[in-house]
């Protein structure tokens, strides 16, 4: 596994006027935008999800592309309350719900809306959450060592304090590539042991007394663990998963899941679910939810089998773009497949 630029970014910050971050006005543009639009078509009349809300991006570019609807999930509370000016923007041609894409059946339901048209996902950490140093996840930034996307639950410090060291390092093996995870693990659990590791700064330093400092150009040792506990404090492969089987229920025939990755764990449960959904596949994964037998018709059909990747025009813009990965599905008529874990 190759993580990208340190850590999953789904949206691009540009700057204007002033080189200092504390002093600029950001704008935010998703990654893939014209690409994804062009997958998604948007018609008047018809109904989408944006199950990763964020700044509004993609949301703003559909809503301006036809005279049709979005519905919006964000997870992250701070995001949700700056959304508002966006629905009150296109009045009633928005609904943003406050919960997590895994929820978007729940979402839709909410929203009046049984099937949909399309459905966009831009898995990752925006460049809001981090460039926002309270919230915890760059190492970049000294703060607290938070990094919850819905600002509940468990935080990273949380779990690098009380998690037992052997399963501390499969954390940092399984979530982060990360070849030291052991090493690693046990360097912060006798860390902990003298006080408590609360902050970014703290941790990162924790990671670079095993990796050492990095040079100049590379990237930074402590990259692999910040991913690691990022993906798993938010269970991010979890609600992938999730999402994915969800949008395959609501989706009508001849709608489109999109799906825009920032990293190989991330891509391989993508394509594996489209390979597996379009019959090319027979395998499964520890991340999606087993299909029961016997084998079902084909529920998608592979709309770009390699992904698609932005241009050199957007990496030299923004370099956070250079790991993103679109795949495309087509939903066929066929009934979405039944799950061990459908009730």
């Amino acid at each position: 596994m190759s993580p990208g630029p340190e850590l999953a970014y789904k949206a691009v910050t540009m700057t204007t006027a002033s080189s200092d971050p504390e002093n600029t006005a950001a704008r935010h543009v998703p990654v893939l935008l014209a690409e994804v639009l062009e997958q998604l078509g948007p018609r008047d009349g018809e109904t989408y999800i944006d199950g990763t809300f964020g700044a509004g991006g993609y949301t703003r570019a559909i809503l301006e592309a036809a005279d049709c609807r979005v519905i919006a999930i964000e997870r992250d509370p701070s995001a949700f309350a700056a959304g508002q000016a966006l629905v009150q923007e296109f009045g009633g041609r928005l609904t943003l719900v406050p919960t997590t894409f895994s929820n978007m059946a729940e979402a839709a339901q909410q929203a009046g809306c049984e099937a949909v048209d399309g459905v966009v996902l831009d898995i990752g950490v925006s460049s809001m959450q981090l460039d926002d140093a309270e919230r915890g996840f760059s190492f970049l930034r000294d703060g607290p060592l938070d990094m919850r996307m819905s600002q509940e639950g468990l935080s990273a410090a949380d779990v690098v304090n009380t998690t037992d060291e052997g399963d501390l390092a499969d954390i940092l093996y399984q979530l982060g590539d990360e070849r030291r995870s052991r090493a690693i693990a046990r360097t912060i659990v006798k860390a902990r042991s003298d006080a408590p590791i609360t902050t970014t700064r703290a941790l990162a330093a924790i990671v670079e007394r095993v990796l050492g400092r990095p040079r100049p150009g590379d990237k930074h040792p402590a990259t692999r663990t910040f991913q690691a506990l990022r993906i798993h404090v938010n269970d991010e492969l979890g609600e992938l998963s999730a999402a994915l089987t969800a949008a395959e229920r609501l989706l009508k025939p001849g709608g489109r899941l999109a799906v825009v990755t920032f990293h190989s764990l991330e891509d391989a449960l993508v394509k594996r679910f489209f390979n597996d959904r379009s019959g090319k596949q027979a395998g499964g994964s520890r991340y999606l939810p087993e299909p029961t037998a016997p084998r079902r018709d084909s529920s998608f059909r592979i709309v770009n089998t390699r992904g698609v990747t932005p241009n050199k025009k957007e990496t030299d813009a923004n370099p956070r773009a250079r790991s993103a990965r679109l795949r495309v599905g087509l939903r066929t008529e066929a009934p979405a497949w039944q799950t061990r874990a459908d009730p």
